[in-house]
This record gives structure tokens, C-alpha cells and sequence, in this order.
């Protein structure tokens, strides 16, 4: 998860030193090429990467590609538009859209710690976009369909580390986004492309595979009641680094908000852990 922490901070600035010449979509598109060109050159190297790669469970692959596909667009369409504290406070209302998933689709009980989580993060979330207020962004609720979409790839990457390896998941999803991020990209963007731009291409390429390949071992060998607490180091970093080198004031209203929705998470994490280990001293 440090490594997550870290690669979507420098995919994050990557996208802004791109926003001034290229499109969300040109930037997605060397993002998934570039990041298929790494996944083969590994695969060359390790045989048994590329055997891990089965035309299995194609149906979810896609649908998981899809989704992403459209988050990862609301995210660096955001990341364009907003102040990065704004982003990555809003990204923090991921756990609390899973667990009303959970509840919608899987069957699960909403217990009264899992409704005050909602209520607490609902209560945050109209903090930071404050809606009819001057200071109301619409671009922000972009990021908070971004962060929607992201909840639903979480749990479809839960599903699939069950029988898919990492190189399989990261290699059919760059797959599936690279004609997707085409068709929104001017034919020639390539022409665009300058010497100064060598940089966040490789940092948004990078990152961008590094981020999931950490975020997806961590899944798998993790739980999350330790993962997802781990994320929040990111919003206190990104705003230091938004006020010094971009000059984005600390908004009081999107810390407070993000604050909110940090302690509604922490609650909901430390209610279930008391609650499954309940649950095992029973049995």
C-alpha cells in the first residue's frame, strides 16, 4: 500500500504537467500502451506471466476493464479541474460506496455502524462540494463518479483474485482500455507529443501499472480492514505538495470534510474487527 500511496501521488502530478497539451484520453492512451509494452517485455522474460494469462472469466475482465476505464477518466479529468486536495478527499468515499454495494447486491445487513458510516461520509462529501454555495465546483462531482466506479472495480478485483494472477488482471485491463482511450483520442496526438514530456509520460505509465499492481497484491495478501486505512496518508501529502509547488491554499472546508469521511471509515473499520472477532470467539 506504500507503494500505491506513492504511484498514484506521481501519476496524479504526472497528469497536470500532461493536462497542458494533451487530452484525459491521449494521456490514458500512452498510459495503456506503454504499460502493455511493460507487461510483455516481463512476459518474455517469465514464461510463466504470460501462461497466467487464460481467456477466463472474460466476462468480468471486461466489465471490470469498462468500469475502470470510466473511472480512471473521471479521475484525470478531475485531476485537470480541481485542487488535488479536493481529488483525493473525495476518492476517500470509495469504502463507504462499497459497503452500500454490499448491502444492495450481496445481501449483506446494514447494521447501524454501517448507516452511521454513510450518514458521516454523506455529511463529508457535502462539505467538500458544498452544493448551492459560491464555492460549489461541479467538476467535483466528476471525482465523486469516479470514485463510484471505483468502488465497483474494487469488488470486481476482489472477485477475480480468487483465480486470476496480477499480470492477468493488469494485462486484460490495459488491453480493454487501449481502443477505448483511442477512440477519444485525436488519430495524430503522437505529433504532439515534445522532448518535455518524456517525464510524466513515463511517471503516468509507471505509475499507473505500479499503482495497481501494489494495490491489487495488496488484496491479495492483505485484509482490508489494514489496507484501506493506509490510503489516507495520501490526502495530508497531496495537500502539502498542492500548497508548495502549485500554489492550491489548503481549503479549511475540504480538509474538515475529508477529516469527516476518514473518521466515518475508521468507525465502520473498528466496528466490523469487533465484530469478527466476536464472531471467532463464539466459534
Amino acid at each position: 500500500m506504500s507503494g500505491s500511496v506513492l504511484a498514484f501521488i506521481a501519476g496524479a502530478i504526472s497528469v497536470r504537467a500532461l493536462s497542458r497539451g494533451l487530452s484525459v484520453f491521449e494521456m490514458m492512451s500512452v498510459r495503456c500502451a506503454g504499460s502493455l509494452l511493460i507487461l510483455l517485455a516481463f512476459g518474455l522474460f517469465s514464461r510463466d506471466l504470460l501462461a497466467g494469462v487464460r481467456w477466463n472469466r472474460m466476462a468480468l475482465q471486461g466489465a471490470r476493464g469498462v468500469i475502470h476505464f470510466g473511472s480512471q477518466i473521471c479521475w484525470a479529468l478531475a485531476i485537470t479541474l480541481l485542487p488535488f486536495a479536493t481529488v483525493f478527499a473525495l476518492e476517500f468515499t470509495i469504502p463507504a460506496w462499497v459497503a452500500l454495494f454490499a448491502v444492495l447486491f450481496l445481501g449483506e445487513r446494514l447494521t447501524a455502524h454501517r448507516f452511521f458510516t454513510l450518514a458521516i461520509c454523506s455529511v463529508g462529501v457535502l462539505m467538500i462540494l458544498r452544493p448551492g454555495f459560491e464555492a460549489f465546483r461541479p467538476a467535483a462531482l466528476i471525482m465523486l463518479l469516479g470514485a463510484l466506479f471505483f468502488a465497483i472495480t474494487a469488488i470486481m478485483t476482489k472477485k477475480l483474485i480468487v483465480t486470476e494472477t496480477t499480470f492477468a488482471i493488469l494485462f486484460w485491463m490495459n488491453l480493454i482500455q487501449l481502443p477505448l482511450n483511442f477512440l477519444g483520442s485525436d488519430p495524430l496526438f503522437f505529433l504532439k507529443l515534445e522532448p518535455s514530456m518524456i517525464l510524466p509520460l513515463i511517471g503516468v505509465t509507471v505509475a499507473g501499472l505500479a499503482t495497481h499492481y501494489c494495490l491489487t497484491n495488496a488484496f491479495r495478501y492483505g485484509d482490508a480492514i489494514i489496507v484501506i486505512p493506509m490510503d489516507f496518508v495520501r490526502l495530508p501529502l497531496i495537500a502539502v505538495i498542492g500548497w508548495a509547488f502549485y500554489a492550491e491554499p489548503i481549503d479549511s472546508f475540504v480538509l474538515a470534510g475529508a477529516c469527516l469521511i476518514v473518521f466515518g471509515v475508521l468507525w465502520s473499520l473498528r466496528a466490523e474487527a469487533q465484530r469478527n472477532g466476536s464472531f471467532a470467539g463464539a466459534a
